[in-house]
């Protein structure tokens, strides 16, 4: 390995920790969610990497399309830009629909009194809610597989935009070698980060006493959901 691939690698390392640490994106979706669905940290684990691959490996593709047709750079880069808005409204629309969801859920909890009269005339109340005690398991195990599968399409529109240009260099150099060991570096680092930061959080969490918040987890989630697109689409996070 020579000198300057060394230092391309280095620096693909270096990226992909930094790009995904103060990405909120790459984290907030999965914490939250997990934290809403009851996720196992296994659970959580094999979503975030699936959700990673996806980010990581559309952008590859495109780069490597890029480098055998010989699209310029730039082309790329807008193209890379038209995903991250694209990306960016997904989570916000996402983020909006699951947070009305979670706000329905609440309101359709809310506790309520049955009357119920016995036989021997004796009449009691007792507290009922419709969600927790009569909810369709079908459906809720539906909702739950449909979940990951929804974050997987976002984070494939979602793009590595520092990949791209980290390609190029050992692509000019006709260093397919080099390719492989810069896209190894970046993926692997920015999925792992990924993944660290998600169980971290997700343990710390875990770990918390929300008390009566517990009910608006998901409506909290969605809400984050929104932000993470809100500030991608108008911050650049």
């Amino acid at each position: 390995m020579n000198y300057e691939l060394s230092i391309l690698i280095v620096t693909a390392i270096s990226i992909g920790f930094f790009h995904t640490l103060f990405g909120p994106d790459h984290y907030l979706p999965f914490i939250v969610m997990a934290k809403a669905r009851k996720w196992s940290l296994l659970k959580t684990s094999w979503i975030t990497v699936l959700c990673g691959l996806g980010h990581v490996g559309s952008s590859v593709v495109l780069g490597l399309l890029g480098v055998a047709f010989g699209i310029a750079i730039g082309k790329i880069e807008i193209f890379e830009s038209f995903r991250g808005n694209l990306a960016a409204w997904l989570f916000i629309a996402f983020g909006f629909g699951y947070m009305i969801y979670g706000i329905k859920r609440v309101i359709k909890n809310k506790p309520h009194h049955h009357k119920h009269l016995h036989d021997d005339g004796v009449e009691h109340k007792h507290l009922h809610t419709h969600t927790d005690e009569h909810s369709h398991v079908h459906a809720a195990e539906g909702k739950k597989n449909l979940t990951p599968w929804i974050l997987f399409t976002i984070f494939v529109f979602g793009p590595c935009e520092p990949l791209i240009p980290l390609l190029m260099y050992p692509a000019a150099k006709d260093s397919t070698g080099g390719m492989i060991l810069v896209t190894l570096a970046f993926s692997l680092v920015t999925i792992l980060t990924m993944l660290s930061v998600v169980l971290l959080a997700s343990f710390g969490i875990n770990l918390l006493p929300f008390g009566k918040i517990e009910k608006y987890t998901h409506a909290i989630a969605g809400a984050t959901i929104m932000i993470s697109g809100l500030g991608i689409q108008f911050l650049g996070l």
